[in-house]
């Protein structure tokens, strides 16, 4: 099986101001190199300001990598292309409230969503929400609720169902289960299970909860002041970690 995502040797820095007259030069990322295939999970690890979340913006497009290069199904991406590959790689957001118009119903949310990415007539795009909210657990009429109108629980399945929409091949978890208590973080993991051994969904995962990254992940990137300290199936890295760093973390988690 070829790789659905290949990140190669991706770089990002930024200029900050220091005073009247300095600047700094921050790396953010340097020189990350990893690959995800289909249907599978890979959990990004880190203490904050390691990177996490540059990467996340360089995959959506929301940033432009320095150097290095994505590759989609064995095809490189640039930034002017996300228009065209908005609907093969969508993101989750931490706080889906917050990510949500607080005054737009659900249902205009995700007809935007269809009018802006596809050709779908009105019939098809009524037909395709419903088909959505059903598919997270979701009632028809829910499409006429506000956010305000909806548990947390919920509102993280109308994120997720507002990124699902397009039928992406890969979703970006932002930290998307941590502010969930236990017992709703656990229902959304099993949705998150069921919906990729239904539909071959790849995850990227963004979380410093050891015990979810052990439960739900595949491989797992550690990254630690901008670069990739260790990286390898889940088992590999739990069981043998290579960097001090990565041996603090997993010792913290225990």
């Amino acid at each position: 099986m070829s790789d659905l995502l290949e990140v190669q040797a991706l770089s990002k820095a930024y200029s900050k101001q220091r005073g009247w007259f300095r600047r700094q030069h921050v790396t953010a990322l340097d020189s990350i190199s990893f690959s995800l295939r289909e249907g599978k999970t890979l959990a990004i690890v880190g203490e904050t300001g390691s990177g996490k979340s540059t990467l996340a913006k360089l995959l959506v497009g929301i940033e432009k990598p320095d150097s290095g290069q994505i590759l989609l199904a064995g095809m490189p991406v640039q930034i002017s292309h996300y228009k065209k590959y908005n609907h093969v790689i969508r993101f989750i957001f931490q706080d889906a409230g917050r990510s949500l118009n607080p005054s737009q119903k659900v249902g205009q949310m995700l007809e935007d969503v269809l009018c802006f990415s596809t050709v779908l007539d009105q019939q098809q795009r009524r037909f395709k929400i419903a088909q959505t909210l059903k598919l997270l657990g979701l009632l028809d009429e829910h499409a006429e609720y506000y956010p305000h109108m909806f548990s947390g629980g919920q509102l993280q399945r109308v994120a997720l169902a507002r990124a699902l929409i397009l039928d992406p091949k890969l979703l970006i978890l932002d930290e998307a289960l941590t502010a969930l208590d236990p017992t709703l973080r656990a229902q959304i993991v099993n949705l998150l299970l069921e919906l990729q051994q239904k539909s071959g969904l790849a995850y990227l995962l963004i979380s410093n909860q050891l015990r979810l990254v052990r439960h739900i992940s595949d491989s797992m990137l550690v990254l630690h002041q901008g670069k990739a300290v260790d990286y390898g199936s889940v088992a590999d890295v739990f069981d043998a970690p290579s960097h001090d760093y990565t041996k603090k973390l997993i010792n913290s988690a225990k």
